[in-house]
């Protein structure tokens, strides 16, 4: 058997590791391909699903917050984060990939009573996972995110062309560092220190295979190969419509816009919603102190009865 790497985790600095203080695990979903993931706290869980160019970093905060009180279980996506970097011939980077991952992760850890935090492409993640476990998933709280297809902005586009894409996501780490120009409503919240925690796992070309396979993964046409899979997803939404959900959302999103929210409001039309016109799209790093009790309140609200 081929001998795998060290794990991503043996790279964090200090800094980064005081911010993201935990040890994660790690699960097979492949030959050879280990997925991290973080299990803290007891109780109920919280499965938060990020998106790109993001890892479970971005949960840091939900996780100090509600792990007293809640399981964190929180994956970083094969490629990103912590877990394996698999090359196009281990691994297929496709958003059925994904969602056969986190299958292989509910699975594995035996998880029930779901409650999903989704975030970017998490959003497509997880209501694909939602859908296909519908007896284990019982409540959705939904940052900026989509899960159907929709427009996409120009300058990421740009990142999927041949050659300059992978110049310029793979090889200066574009994609990363425009999130912290164009995700923040307000660039005094994009500090030293959060910088260097986004930017811990993706220090080189290779990488960064996950963050460039992402944007290659976005359906422009009905001939891409996941094309049907976010089409059969979008189909799929208003079965979930009586689920409790909550949609809190950065209006300044160059991406995700108020009208990818309003798309969920029209299938869902009992959601719970926030949205903030001072916010972008790391709306979690921007409003945690209003998302917070937001958030406990919902789950007060909305308890998952043991028979449910």
């Amino acid at each position: 058997m081929t001998r795998l790497p060290l794990p991503y985790d043996r790279k964090l600095n200090p800094a980064v590791r005081e911010e993201y203080p935990w040890q994660g695990r790690y699960l097979r979903v492949g030959e050879n391909i280990r997925m991290h993931y973080l299990d803290v706290g007891r109780g109920k869980p919280l499965l938060m699903l990020h998106g790109n160019p993001t890892w479970s970093f971005y949960y840091r905060n939900l996780i100090k917050a509600f792990s007293d009180e809640y399981r964190c279980v929180v994956p970083d996506h094969v490629g990103c984060g912590l877990s394996d970097r698999p090359s196009d011939e281990q691994y297929g980077y496709t958003l059925n990939d994904r969602l056969d991952n986190i299958g292989h992760l509910i699975e594995a850890m035996d998880l029930d009573d779901i409650t999903l935090v989704v975030h970017d492409w998490g959003g497509a993640i997880g209501m694909g996972t939602a859908l296909r476990y519908p007896d284990q998933v019982k409540r959705l709280i939904v940052f900026n995110t989509a899960a159907f297809n929709g427009p996409v902005p120009k300058s990421i586009q740009m990142c999927m062309w041949p050659g300059w894409g992978d110049f310029v996501v793979r090889g200066l780490n574009g994609f990363v560092r425009a999130g912290f120009q164009r995700g923040f409503a307000d660039k005094k919240n994009v500090t030293k220190g959060l910088k260097a925690g986004y930017l811990a796992p993706y220090h080189s070309w290779a990488s960064r295979i996950a963050v460039h396979r992402f944007v290659q993964d976005i359906p422009m046409t009905e001939e891409h190969k996941t094309w049907r899979t976010i089409n059969a997803i979008d189909n799929g939404l208003a079965q979930l419509k009586d689920l409790p959900q909550l949609l809190m959302w950065g209006n300044d999103d160059f991406c995700f816009t108020p009208e990818f929210r309003k798309r969920f409001e029209d299938k869902w039309p009992d959601a719970e919603v926030h949205s903030w016109d001072d916010a972008g799209h790391f709306v979690l790093e921007e409003k945690l102190d209003e998302i917070v009790p937001l958030m406990r309140d919902f789950l007060t609200r909305h308890p998952i009865e043991r028979n449910q």
